[in-house]
């Protein structure tokens, strides 16, 4: 994943703090990948994360000054935030093309634990998207663990990835999507499982259209590609659940198996069109 020397970044969609909240309630929506499967369902179904992990809401943190380390596409080539800002970029250049009166999303990057709209998180929940406020959270230090724990490649489109299919969860708040998984939470065939694998459909249709927007230096590679079918593998709920629990689970469903994420990644990179994926419509 190569950005282009000279693409101008737009650090605004972005922001970098320490340990901080942001007071309020609310409703919450499931992230892409997380690393404990009760703090998966926690945000999922509207559990305030803290009443799990323990968290209290963090004084605010000092903020990184990302409009002066992130202003070229050079920048996002050499420095993991302004990476992060590039990919936000392009995602959200692409969906205003493909979904009529699509309305931006923050991103947000913390350390160690955040109060959000949605409750307090701390790390191990992984990134996430809350539609109370429009955002969503990264904690950087879950890509490692994403490597070291689940056994992911890893890789700059590995996080690509997961931006991406976090932002699919926002273009599901904005159509409305959410509804559909309302009081159907867990199993096989669940509202919450084709909610996420919805997601993952999305980000697949931005990795096909991203080099259109402009930043890229060059279409995505098929090692780019091997990153982010590496990472979706590796977030699976029968890999998760055999790595927690040591057996799998289809009851305890909440986000589709390995093969469910390679599968609807890669219908969405390959059609490129969010239309192909309607993973309410007939068998996941």
């Amino acid at each position: 994943m190569d950005f282009k020397d000279d693409a101008q970044l737009d650090s605004s969609q972005v922001e970098s703090r320490g340990r901080g909240r942001i007071p309020g309630g609310g409703l919450a929506v499931g992230g892409g990948a997380a690393g404990i499967l009760a703090l998966i369902v926690a945000l999922i179904f509207g559990i305030n994360p803290g009443d799990i992990t323990g968290g209290d809401p963090a004084p605010v943190g000092p903020r990184s000054d990302l409009s002066a380390q992130c202003k070229t596409g050079q920048d996002a080539d050499q420095n993991e935030e302004c990476r992060v800002v590039g990919v936000v970029n392009s995602i959200q250049d692409y969906w205003p093309k493909a979904v009529q009166n699509y309305e931006p999303a923050k991103t947000v990057m913390f350390s160690q634990q955040v109060d959000t709209a949605c409750g307090a998180a701390d790390s191990s929940v992984g990134p996430f998207y809350c539609p109370a406020d429009r955002t969503v959270y990264l904690d950087l230090s879950f890509f490692k663990q994403l490597e070291t724990r689940f056994g992911a490649k890893g890789g700059p489109f590995a996080q690509a990835y997961v931006i991406g299919h976090e932002y699919g969860h926002h273009v599901q708040n904005l159509l409305g999507t959410n509804a559909r998984a309302e009081g159907d939470r867990q199993g096989p065939e669940s509202g919450s499982v084709r909610l996420e694998l919805q997601a993952d459909c999305y980000a697949g249709a931005w990795a096909k259209n991203a080099y259109e927007t402009g930043l890229f230096e060059k279409p995505f590679t098929k090692t780019d590609i091997d990153e982010a079918l590496s990472a979706a593998s590796a977030v699976g709920d029968d890999s998760i659940q055999e790595r927690t629990q040591g057996r799998v689970d289809p009851d305890g469903f909440t986000h589709g198996t390995s093969a469910q994420r390679v599968k609807w990644f890669t219908t969405g990179y390959e059609s490129g069109d969010p239309n192909r994926c309607d993973t309410f419509a007939g068998g996941i």
